[in-house]
């Protein structure tokens, strides 16, 4: 490998001749053995040598290189080689003006023409996003909004090792997927629709591993277990208290509602309808606590932000039990759900569900990410001290989007076979396309478990 702009911070060099400094840097690219750092380019010289233009209107000002033009479909600058494969690339990014809705200003790795590569883009709609571009196919490996604005600088970095790409922002890794699109190719400064400037670009060949899942924001953790979180779910269902018929959903204010183990029931049909109202719809902070829920119960319990559900039991699901379609943190915390010939907790929105405390019983899926919902997100489920019977998935979720799934305490019941499957990994889609399955079971990446966590009885 060559040093394409060796003569860019002459501090690379160090106590070695340029020639040694290049064979050891050939030697040491494209595995984790040698870290170094084998490009470098900070614009102090005035010039953009080394770099190979496409599209827009670029200059060096100011120390840094520009790109002015806002109406170029796609500009971009490369450098480096086609034969890089697994290395990290970092640099300075500052989005100066967003002409379109579809605009972006950002980074790429592994280009191996102009049109395919992994991106790390910075939107107009304020979000950060991982992508993998096959010319007009675009296919997001996770995002987070970060609130990006125009005049503002940010560090972005992209990891590429092997098949896993992840994608930071000021140094918090925003997403993470794994993909096979293409596995070498050179560094490329990006805009589309936008205008923007670069500065502090840098490669190494060394590649770090986070012992945290991807994430939006801070990584889901193992919850740690607590006095009322050391035995597992009951194993019996309450008793309700009364019965109540419900002609209308009800909305529970960010106050919360304590339904005193009373059932709540007489929504919908009690089948798998997608247009069935919510038996429940709980403002953004609201917590539902002490609810039965009987049959038939519409589509559940709809959580519009942030929402947490506490001692609420479904005895006969119907299309959703409940679904997460706003804020970033839900909470699932005791309680059971039986009879969901689908999907017991449907994320649709950002952030992460934790699961605890909780029992399941003859159910399609306990927690599916949404595989192609109008908007796509990075999503994570957490889910501790589970007990399942007869459930056939514990979780689905998109690893094209980085989504994780942790799993820690299950125990799974009646199972000689052990046919349950943990965590199924599918491939996230647009509205109106269906999902794939692509695998699963433990990786370390997506799906964290071991077989301790997992108990069969």
């Amino acid at each position: 490998m060559q040093i394409t702009r060796a003569r860019r911070r002459r501090s690379l060099l160090l106590a070695v001749g340029a020639g040694a400094t290049v064979a050891a840097l050939a030697a040491g690219m494209g595995t984790s053995a040698f870290a170094a750092t084998v490009f470098s380019d900070t614009f102090s010289d005035g010039d953009a040598a080394g770099w190979s233009k496409s599209g827009g209107t670029w200059a060096v000002t100011d120390g840094a290189l520009n790109q002015s033009s806002t109406s170029s479909e796609l500009a971009r600058q490369f450098a480096g080689q086609t034969s890089w494969t697994d290395y990290q690339v970092q640099a300075r990014v500052r989005p100066t003006g967003f002409g379109s809705a579809t605009a972006l200003v950002g980074l790429a790795a592994r280009a191996s023409s102009s049109t395919k590569m992994y991106r790390l883009a910075l939107l107009g709609s304020g979000r950060a996003e991982l992508q993998a571009v096959n010319g007009s196919q675009i296919a997001s490996l996770g995002s987070a909004s970060i609130g990006a604005s125009t005049g503002t600088w940010y560090t972005l970095r992209i990891e590429a090792s092997g098949s896993t790409i992840r994608g930071y922002v000021n140094g918090t890794q925003i997403a993470a997927g794994t993909s096979t699109m293409v596995s070498a190719g050179r560094i490329a400064l990006v805009t589309a629709y936008a205008s923007g400037s670069f500065d502090d670009v840098t490669v190494d060949s060394s590649v770090s591993t986070p012992t945290t899942p991807p994430s939006t924001g801070t990584p889901p953790a193992s919850p740690t277990p607590t006095a009322t979180a050391s035995t597992p779910p009951s194993t019996s269902w309450p008793t309700p208290t009364g019965s109540v018929k419900v002609d209308a959903t009800i909305a529970v204010p960010a106050s919360g509602f304590d339904g005193g183990l009373r059932r709540y029931y007489g929504i919908g049909d009690g089948g798998q309808s997608e247009s069935q109202d919510p038996m429940f719809e709980l403002a953004a902070g609201a917590t539902l606590r002490n609810v039965i829920i009987g049959a038939p119960a519409g589509d559940g319990v709809h959580c519009l932000g942030n929402c947490t559900l506490v001692n609420v039991w479904w005895e006969d699901v119907g299309e959703d039990a409940a679904t997460f379609l706003g804020g970033t943190t839900y909470t699932v915390d005791g309680g059971g759900a039986r009879s969901a010939s689908d999907k017991v907790f449907q994320h649709n929105g950002p952030g992460t569900v934790y699961i605890r405390n909780f029992r399941v019983e003859s159910a399609g899926k306990l927690y599916r990410a949404c595989g192609n919902c109008s908007s796509s997100y990075q999503r994570h489920v957490v889910l501790d001290n589970v007990t399942a019977t007869g459930t056939k998935v514990l979780a689905g979720i998109n690893t094209n989007w980085g989504d994780t799934a942790r799993l820690t305490r299950i125990t799974i019941l009646n199972d000689p076979s052990h046919s349950t499957r943990i965590c199924v990994k599918y491939k996230g889609v647009p509205k109106g396309s269906e999902p794939t399955e692509i695998g699963e079971g433990a990786d370390g990446v997506n799906c964290i478990y071991s077989a301790s966590d997992i108990t069969w009885r």
